[in-house]
This record gives C-alpha cells, sequence and structure tokens, in this order.
C-alpha cells in the first residue's frame, strides 16, 4: 500500500527550511486551514494552523524528551519536571501562573508520554497573547525551587498510589514491562515508582531542564483564530535569551528507529483483590511511520473499535462475558503494539481469553469481511474528522507532526489514506501482526501460580 497521496501538502522536513524563514505546508482546503512553520534562530519551530471560523485558540510547547529518555535509576524525571514547571518562574508565583489562566476560562495542563511532554493552554483567541506569554515563561523561567521540589514529590507519590488503586491503569503498565522488558524504557511506567521519585533529587530534575528544554527540542504550535506572524513574534521575544544562547542550532529531526526493540511474549500475573479480572492480549505491532499503519488501524477497528466490532459482538453481545473489550493499536518511532482489553468477572477470565484467541486467530487465517472494512473505515474517518474540528485537538495534530513524521499531512490526505486501505492490505497485516507471539497481562484475585 503507498504511503503517498496527491494534496496540496509540501513534503518539507526541519533540516530544509532556513531559520528565522516561514514556509507555507498546508495550504487552506476542505477540512482544514492554512498552516505555517517558521524556524526562528536557535532551531525553535513554531507551526500554527489558521482557524478563522472558531473563537478560541489553542497555544502548546512540546518537548521532544519523554519518558522513554531517562535511565532507570532516574525513571519519572520528565513527569516530575512537567509538575514543576508549574510551580513558579521568576517573574511568577504558582497562584498567579494559575490565577491568571484561571481568571480568562482557560483550558490548561500538561502530560508527559513515552516520547515527549507537552504543556498547553486553550483560551478565547483575543486572550492568546496571555497564553503565549505564561506559557513560555514557564518553560523559559522556570526556578524549580528546593522547597516545592519536595511539596510535589508527595504529590506525584499521590499520583501512582492513585493508579495503582485503578486496575486498568495497574494492567497496562504490567503488560509494557512485560513485553518491553521491566528495565527497558519503553517498559517503564511513565510516573515511575516510589523509589525513583524518592530518590531523585532535584540537581537531576535540573539537569533535564538545562539539557532538553533548549529551542532545538522545543516545539511551538498553536491552532485557532490567530496570525502566524504575530504568534511568531511573540514567541520570539518570550524565547529570545534562549534563542541568542543556542546560537545556529537546528531543530532536532523526528525522532527515528534505532536499534530492534527487543519484545518479550508470555503471561505475568499481579494478584489484586478486585471485584474484575482486568487483561490486556496483545502482539508488536507497527512503528508510527510504517506505511501498514493505516491497515492496522483498520483492523483494530473492525476487531475492537466499537459496539458492531467483532469483539465486542462475540465477547459482550453474544455470550455476555465481559462489560469492557475493544482493540486498539499503539505506534512509537521504533515499534508498536496491538492489544485487546478485556474486564471480566474473575470466573469468566478462561472463556473470555479463548473467544479473544479464537477470533484473532480466524481473522488472521481469513481476514475481515467486505462489511467490516466499510464500516471501520466509515467509523475511522468519522471519528477523525470530529475529533480534529477542534482547536485543541489541531494542536495537537501540528505537534504530532513534527515530533514524529518528515512533513505535516493534511487531514484529507488522512482520510484519503484510509480510503485507499483495501481488503487485501488489511489480510496481509491481520496475517502478520496477529500471529505474532502474544504476551497477556492480567490484574484480578487469583494466585500467584495461576496459568492463563
Amino acid at each position: 500500500m503507498s504511503s503517498t497521496v496527491p494534496s496540496a501538502a509540501t513534503a518539507v522536513t526541519a533540516a530544509e527550511q532556513e531559520p528565522d524563514s516561514t514556509l507555507t505546508l498546508v495550504r487552506a482546503g476542505e477540512g482544514s486551514g492554512e498552516v505555517r512553520r517558521t524556524v526562528l534562530p536557535g532551531g525553535l519551530r513554531v507551526v500554527t494552523e489558521t482557524m478563522p471560523g472558531v473563537r478560541s485558540a489553542a497555544f502548546g510547547i512540546s518537548a521532544t524528551t519523554g519518558s522513554r529518555d531517562e535511565d532507570a535509576a532516574h525513571a519519572g524525571s520528565a513527569h516530575f519536571l512537567e509538575h514543576l514547571l508549574f510551580k513558579g518562574t521568576r517573574r511568577r508565583s504558582a497562584l498567579e501562573i494559575s490565577a491568571l489562566l484561571d481568571g480568562v476560562g482557560a483550558d490548561h495542563n500538561a502530560y508527559t508520554t513515552k516520547e515527549q511532554t507537552t504543556y498547553y493552554a486553550k483560551v478565547l483567541d483575543r486572550d492568546l497573547p496571555l497564553a503565549i506569554d505564561v506559557v513560555s515563561d514557564m518553560l523559559t523561567g522556570s526556578v524549580l525551587d528546593p522547597q516545592e521540589v519536595e511539596t510535589e514529590r508527595g504529590v506525584i507519590l499521590e499520583e501512582i498510589a492513585m493508579y495503582e488503586d485503578e486496575p486498568s491503569d495497574v494492567v497496562d503498565d504490567l503488560f509494557a514491562a512485560r513485553f518491553f522488558g521491566a528495565d527497558t524504557p519503553l517498559g517503564r511506567p511513565v510516573l515511575g515508582t516510589d523509589e525513583t521519585i524518592s530518590a531523585l533529587p532535584r540537581d537531576r530534575i535540573f539537569e533535564q531542564y538545562r539539557e532538553c528544554y533548549v529551542p532545538g527540542e522545543l516545539i511551538v504550535a498553536a491552532a485557532g483564530n490567530l496570525d502566524h506572524a504575530a504568534v511568531v513574534d511573540q514567541v520570539r521575544d518570550a524565547f529570545r535569551p534562549q534563542l541568542a544562547a543556542a546560537g545556529d542550532a537546528r531543530p532536532s529531526g523526528p525522532r527515528g528507529p534505532g536499534a530492534p526493540v527487543a519484545v518479550h511474549p508470555g503471561a505475568v500475573l499481579q494478584s489484586k483483590d478486585t471485584e474484575q479480572a482486568h487483561l490486556i492480549l496483545g502482539t508488536e505491532g507497527v512503528t508510527r511511520t510504517d506505511e501498514r499503519w493505516y491497515a492496522l488501524k483498520v483492523l483494530s477497528s473492525a476487531l475492537g473499535g466499537g459496539m458492531s466490532s467483532r469483539l465486542f459482538q462475540e465477547v459482550r453481545e453474544k455470550r455476555g462475558l465481559a462489560y469492557a473489550v475493544f482493540g486498539y493499536a499503539g505506534s512509537y518511532a521504533d515499534t508498536g503494539v496491538f492489544q485487546v482489553y478485556a474486564g471480566c468477572l474473575p470466573d469468566k477470565i478462561d472463556e473470555v481469553l479463548d473467544v479473544c484467541r479464537d477470533e484473532l486467530a480466524k481473522v488472521a487465517e481469513y481476514g475481515i469481511t467486505d462489511e467490516e472494512l466499510a464500516r471501520a473505515k466509515g467509523q475511522i474517518q468519522g471519528s477523525w474528522v470530529l475529533g480534529t474540528e477542534g482547536t485543541n485537538s489541531r494542536m495537537g495534530r501540528l505537534t504530532m507532526h513534527e515530533l514524529g513524521y518528515p512533513r505535516h499531512y493534511s487531514l484529507e490526505e488522512d482520510l484519503a489514506l484510509f480510503d485507499a486501505v483495501t481488503m487485501d492490505d488489511v489480510r496481509a497485516v491481520a496475517a502478520d501482526v496477529l500471529r505474532r507471539p502474544e504476551a497477556l497481562a492480567v490484574v484480578g484475585p487469583y494466585e500467584q501460580d495461576r496459568r492463563f
């Protein structure tokens, strides 16, 4: 299957654009605004999408670093730093930061993933200059006050405890630890552990801030009723000292595949006194730039993407074995996963696993039906469009393209690529991915020697 379709998008990488220049990447078209990109001296990228029909604007700054960039001793440091950047700068206290954004009704927060850390604020279009000022100040002027470090250490330990009380979250981390290895970057939890967070020194967090939050490793993205040139000017002013210090640095390129990522099939159980058993059954998937990515998304939708999906029908509707069951595909720069999640009564788990494995084997052997193919495409395309109508989602899409792809894809391109998926494409990716060695993670009230 080809991964290229005709469009108005211009294929260009960060390295092809001279600093302090602006290049139109995606021109106005049905479903898309105009996307413009400027690289400032020092390598800071500013990417915007103009959406004239809305009254809001979303502004975000992303660091090209996440939990997979940490070593084992400092697991959770990227997420710890994310918390601390809200705790005061040389210009503002933590209360002043939150009061300014709350005072204009902003939706503001941050998140850390395996491969990025993002800070954002969605505001009325008239308040975009305030959002740019405050979020930029957080990233350029944080003081990482030692007292705040200790206070936030307690907050993060509480967050870890909260997640450990949610079996559906625990099973996700348990699967990652089993599949990628508990001592590997992709296998460790984003939040870190009680042990690593308790021992993480302020100096180590500050070192990460100094090394990773430099212009060439940051992406500024904004979407909404905005003017690109005005956003660039304000960002340039906010980052002026950092841009000067960075000199002639270039933007970092998309995270590329390195050495092959080892995966480890097999089963793991965490015995926990829960009312339901929670399981994830999975295999290795594809990377985010693999040309089969679109076919795998169609496959995962047909198998477990909605109430009409095969797993939902077989497990819940026909047999009443589970309330929640779904399939999904996740991708990184150098690997991916295809997973099935189910939550069921503990005495139903063997039957649930049998049905799931049987359906996966059938699809690996025979593929899906024409009706399933059409329905999966329609579901994906509909949710794709609906999910990108807001300014927050458009901002996130700009960031995703800068972080992980060689160029920006228009919405029309994505829809066309899903349209181009054929029955043979789905059959081929199913025969490959669904026959790969499986891993299974289970959280539930079982004896530790229970076998599945």
